[in-house]
């Protein structure tokens, strides 16, 4: 399993994944789950992958034709002219990945070879755009309604997102929300963990402003770790008590039947 937030700010994007991917508590790896490709001065596309790992690489592989002569490997995601367009290729391509390994293994449907992923970006002249597309192919836009998108294990962080996500808060207060929502989600899942891989995008700036990867020992992540778990201890203590009334009910007596 994994973790991948996207988020559209009123400045730009920030995105955040972990790297963990395992197959049993005996069998855990590192692999890299956010991918970026970028035309300096003109755009900047960025992937995250949840689901079959083989899936996604496959889809990632064939996005940047490694399969074909430097020479002549092309990058279709750098000639799209929309972000539209983007999510439709990667859509288009992860439908396709998944049914041709399907049917070679004799399964119908995604089954074990499903995946989802998570594209953003922004092409010059253009808003950003942020997509979550489906292993079926299709995929839904974010909106101001649903401003930023989760894929794998998402349901233990969410709730951090929701009550914490203001489309006006500045970069480093979308980090230390993601930051929050992502420790959530290590402490209560194992399939998730560290490093974590953050990129920050401002609006109208096709590189990144800020990508680094987050370790274990990383002493900001310790301090937020840290500082969460004890707010959230200070701010239960500081709840209303809950009275239990010791007292023993008090038995009625059955009223006397009055002849007709």
């Amino acid at each position: 399993m994994t973790y991948c937030v996207g988020m559209i700010l009123d400045r730009g994007f920030v995105m955040m994944s972990d790297t963990r991917t395992n197959s049993g508590v005996d069998n855990i790896s590192t692999f890299r789950k956010m991918f970026r490709w970028s035309v300096p001065g003109e755009r900047i596309i960025t992937l995250m992958t949840a689901g079959n790992l083989a899936t996604t690489q496959a889809v990632v592989s064939q996005l940047e034709e490694r399969n074909k002569a430097p020479s002549e490997r092309q990058n279709s995601l750098l000639e799209a002219e929309t972000m539209f367009q983007v999510a439709t290729i990667v859509g288009d391509l992860l439908r396709d990945v998944i049914s041709l390994r399907a049917s070679d293994n004799g399964h119908s449907g995604s089954g074990p070879f499903g995946a989802s992923i998570i594209v953003c970006g922004q092409i010059k002249g253009m808003e950003p755009r942020l997509f979550l597309v489906y292993p079926e192919g299709n995929f839904i836009e974010a909106s101001f309604d649903t401003p930023f998108f989760q894929i794998g294990e998402t349901k233990y962080g969410r709730p951090i997102l929701i009550r914490g996500y203001e489309a006006d808060m500045s970069f480093e207060e979308a980090v230390k929300l993601l930051m929050v929502s992502f420790d959530s989600t290590i402490k209560a899942n194992l399939s998730v963990g560290l490093p974590l891989d953050l990129l920050v995008v401002e609006r109208d700036r096709f590189e990144p402003l800020h990508e680094r990867r987050i370790e274990a020992t990383d002493p900001y992540f310790q301090a937020i770790s840290t500082g969460w778990g004890e707010a959230l201890k200070q701010a239960f203590h500081a709840l209303p008590d809950y009275v239990i009334n010791d007292a023993e009910p008090v038995a009625r007596k059955p009223q006397p039947v009055l002849p007709a």
